[in-house]
């Protein structure tokens, strides 16, 4: 497909979204939920077919060399494809939320002022890797009534097919527009070019990826963007602390799981509670694996243990890797202040019994999602009873953390009246 042929096509993709937006505006929550429950029954009845195309993808992603990491994302599993079986049931059974008329409130006037929640519209999303997102992205689409244009990884191209197959056939059979759901079906990537800048069709963009990708998509959209750059999450242990909690919560933070955004990156100890604390994290981290790059005070307070001394890059770091930087500190305001100036803003934690603390960190660390004696694995938009999220934002406006139904929905205001004029 040439460049000129690539435009067209996504301005015919982003036009019959336009139009199938209209209708899932106003589609009822029955309606939704009968094309999700549908969507349900139809991955189930076809996990056969849909392995095949699955093992089309995994077939050349091996041949190409590609990382087996990235090969074992491509995977669709029969447990993948029940789990997608269930969120989609999971969020028919949600409540609608699209009309809900909230902040009524009757003025000197006589008018009375509200705010009704709504769809955004259109989204388009640019996702690498795993074909899930494919389901899960068009589910919440079709719950929060809107209409989304998704472009997968070129690597997944043959699963992301199959699964946006399925959407459209269980949106139909449910009596909603299949372009509500729409896959990008060429890999050219100046799709994306276009896709990212059509305002007129696309009201907002959702990028999930590597940094690269999001940086790009960052700096070439002409529509707003939701995302999330980096995850550089650190977990506080203030003075005072129970030790063996904090043991374990920096412990799963850290090592339950190192590739997701929400896995701490650093860890910051109240100087207090350093020498009782330390030792226990790092036999624990030690046994684990996990590279221990620590500053000056720790490397003295942990001079039994290996570990590297951390340089000023490493309080930036995302590592998505059994690294983590540790940092002595003086107590919660040095914590807040470290936090802010190196956290990417998605997600802290502190660790404390002490109530005026933890209120302090919750009020002044600025950050998307910011806990209190928690993992901050727990960032997620299951986890937070979204049902599903459809990303991560980072970004101050509209949407911010876990980005669920909500998320995918704005607010208009409705005046409601009985003749009264404006003196």
């Amino acid at each position: 497909m040439n460049a000129l042929n690539v435009a067209e096509y996504m301005q015919s993709l982003g036009l019959q979204a336009r139009q199938a937006s209209a209708r899932m505006a106003c589609a009822s929550a029955a309606e939704k939920s009968g094309a999700l429950k549908q969507l349900a029954r139809l991955l189930r009845d076809n996990v056969a077919s849909l392995q095949q195309d699955n093992a089309k993808d995994i077939e050349r992603a091996t041949a190409a060399g590609l990382a087996a990491p990235m090969v074992d994302r491509l995977k669709l599993t029969p447990q993948i494809i029940e789990t997608l079986a269930v969120g989609c049931e999971q969020l028919a059974a949600m409540p609608d939320i699209i009309g809900d008329i909230i902040g009524m409130k009757q003025q000197p006037s006589g008018i009375r002022v509200g705010q009704m929640r709504v769809p955004l519209g259109v989204f388009g999303m640019v996702f690498e890797s795993r074909p899930n997102v494919t389901v899960e992205a068009a589910s919440l689409s079709i719950k929060s009534g809107n209409a989304c244009i998704l472009r997968g990884g070129s690597e997944a191209i043959e699963s992301n097919k199959a699964l946006a197959r399925l959407v459209q056939q269980a949106l139909s059979q449910a009596g909603l527009p299949a372009e509500a759901v729409q896959l990008v079906q060429t890999t050219d990537r100046e799709a994306v070019g276009q896709l990212i800048a059509m305002p007129q069709f696309v009201d907002v963009i959702i990028p999930r990826g590597g940094k690269g990708l999001i940086e790009r998509i960052s700096r070439d959209a002409k529509v707003p963007v939701i995302k999330h750059l980096d995850g550089n999450c650190h977990v506080y242990v203030d003075d005072p602390v129970d030790i063996d909690m904090a043991v374990r919560v920096a412990d799963n933070a850290k090592t339950q799981k190192y590739s997701p955004c929400n896995a701490a990156e650093g860890l910051l100890v109240a100087r207090g509670v350093a020498r009782a604390f330390l030792p226990k994290i790092a036999a624990v981290y030690a046994a684990k694996g996990v590279e221990m790059r620590c500053d000056a005070e720790a490397r003295q307070v942990l001079e039994g243990f290996k570990t590297t001394e951390a340089t000023e890059q490493d309080w930036y770091e995302e590592y998505l890797a059994p690294v983590i930087s540790i940092k002595v500190v003086a107590g919660i305001d040095e914590g807040i202040a470290h936090i802010n100036h190196y956290s990417s803003h998605h997600t802290d934690a502190i660790l404390t019994r002490d109530h005026v603390h933890a209120q302090r960190f919750l009020r002044e660390v600025d950050s998307a999602s910011v806990m209190v004696n928690a993992s901050t694995r727990f960032a997620d938009g299951f986890e937070f009873g979204l049902g599903a999220e459809i990303g991560i934002s980072t970004d101050k406006f509209h949407a911010r953390g876990p980005v669920g139904i909500e998320g995918l929905t704005s607010l208009k205001f409705v005046v409601l009246g009985n003749g009264e004029l404006r003196s």
